[in-house]
């Protein structure tokens, strides 16, 4: 396997595949639960069982998706023709969730976005997992493995400002309403599949020197990824840090409309909040990856964990008091930890991949896939349980006054709740060890 060091063309032909990633990942958890209850009047209890479902589905499908990657790797040489065929089915059912025929009672209304919530789950995750399991399959560099993921987490940031900030932008420029969100879904669908194309284009011809074609070993089975839970323990600990803060990262995205509509009394303030949360990561990716050469990828993944921790725990006052200037300073550092807390688990997941066998990277890119999906999609359905305890009033029209308690849920998910989640996930981190396969070379 190739351990030299990666051209910058297929270093930057990898990280274009995160336009798609960051794009999906983000304005569904953004917009989506927003648009079901203030845009289609969908109750806050049915529109969390809308977001949840298409994610359960999700969660079903990756691991089976995974061990097909692997087998795809066995017996051609490459994994980029399930990536191909999601980029390329992934538009129809993106614009599909915002394109809710008028007339519709808010039931089947949320029937129409579920089913094609799920036929844009399904093509995003024949992309998505064979991506996340490529890096183990170009290089087996431990340092190299930082610097690609550096790539890919700065794509990803400036995705996620893009989708985050832009789209919404989008839709306030149209007016808002189901015009609004109709030609944000097109525009976005567009390019998030020329940046997963993108990907799939600069793969070719690179991944052969890694495939196991021809060795007569069998690819592993739908299973292989859950083994891989119970038999390593660094995966184990890995994937549970990465699941807890997938899980905050998705509250703290649904809870931001909420936020900017009714507790900064603005709605597209939410792009602001994207803004200060991103553009920070933009800058800092040359820092953190020097933190980790000299500190090791643990240790700096735990001060990026430490730092979110603080910036969620600042916006408790800054919310209270309606500092909206001390908000954006906490979402900057917010934005700080969130660029390594996305850069060290891609990087450390390949050292993982590589102790354990490339033969089942794709099944165990599958469980990873599944289980951050769940964490993601978890992350609106808790905000919207939230906001139904506390008395949320959902409209089909503008923003309508909300009781206090509701107020206080979307403050909660927004700043305490997600703190929480991250001490826990410092506390599974603590326990992972780097695999001696890669201190050794280091």
């Amino acid at each position: 396997m190739p351990s030299a060091r990666l051209t910058r063309a297929q270093t930057a032909g990898y990280a274009a595949g995160s336009v798609g990633t960051g794009g999906f990942g983000t304005l569904p958890g953004l917009v989506l639960a927003y648009y079901l209850t203030d845009t289609l009047g969908v109750a806050a209890v049915l529109a969390a069982v809308v977001v949840l479902l298409p994610k359960v589905w999700d969660v079903v499908i990756d691991p089976a998706i995974g061990a097909r990657s692997d087998h795809e790797l066995s017996s051609r040489g490459s994994r980029h023709r399930l990536m191909a065929l999601g980029a390329l089915t992934l538009p129809p059912g993106f614009i599909g969730m915002f394109a809710v025929p008028s007339g519709l009672s808010s039931g089947l209304a949320a029937v129409w976005v579920v089913v094609a919530f799920v036929l844009a789950t399904t093509s995003f995750s024949l992309f998505q997992v064979p991506y996340i399991a490529v890096p183990a399959d170009l290089t087996n560099d431990y340092a190299e493995r930082t610097r690609m993921m550096a790539w890919r987490v700065g794509v990803l940031a400036l995705a996620i400002l893009v989708f985050g900030a832009g789209a919404p932008g989008v839709r306030d420029a149209l007016g808002g309403g189901r015009s609004g969100y109709l030609v944000m879904a097109v525009v976005s669908a567009i390019v998030l599949s020329l940046g997963m194309l993108a990907t799939v284009a600069s793969l070719r011809g690179h991944e052969s020197h890694t495939a196991h074609r021809g060795s007569g070993e069998a690819p592993p089975s739908f299973r292989a990824g859950l083994d891989a839970i119970r038999e390593l323990p660094r995966y184990r600990s890995l994937l549970v840090v990465f699941v807890l803060q997938a899980l905050a990262t998705g509250i703290v995205l649904a809870a931001a409309q909420y936020v900017a509509t009714y507790l900064l009394g603005s709605q597209s303030m939410v792009s602001v909040l994207f803004a200060a949360v991103v553009a920070p990561a933009l800058v800092v990716m040359p820092a953190w990856k020097r933190y980790a050469a000299t500190h090791g990828k643990r240790t700096a993944y735990l001060a990026s964990s430490w730092l979110f921790v603080v910036a969620c725990v600042v916006q408790v006052p800054a919310l209270a008091l309606g500092w909206t200037w001390l908000s954006v300073l906490a979402l900057a550092g917010g934005g700080v930890a969130y660029a390594g807390m996305q850069l060290f688990p891609l990087a450390m997941l390949p050292d993982v991949i590589e102790e354990a066998g490339r033969a089942r990277g794709g099944a165990m890119s599958g469980v990873w896939t599944a289980l951050e999906t769940a964490g993601l999609a978890l992350g609106p359905g808790v905000v919207l349980l939230m906001l139904a305890v506390g008395g949320f009033v959902s409209s089909t029209g503008d923003p309508v006054a909300q009781p206090r308690g509701a107020e206080v849920a979307m403050g909660l998910a927004f700043t305490v709740v997600p703190a929480l989640l991250a001490v826990v996930s410092i506390a599974a981190l603590r326990r992972y060890v780097e695999p001696e396969v890669v201190l050794d070379g280091v």
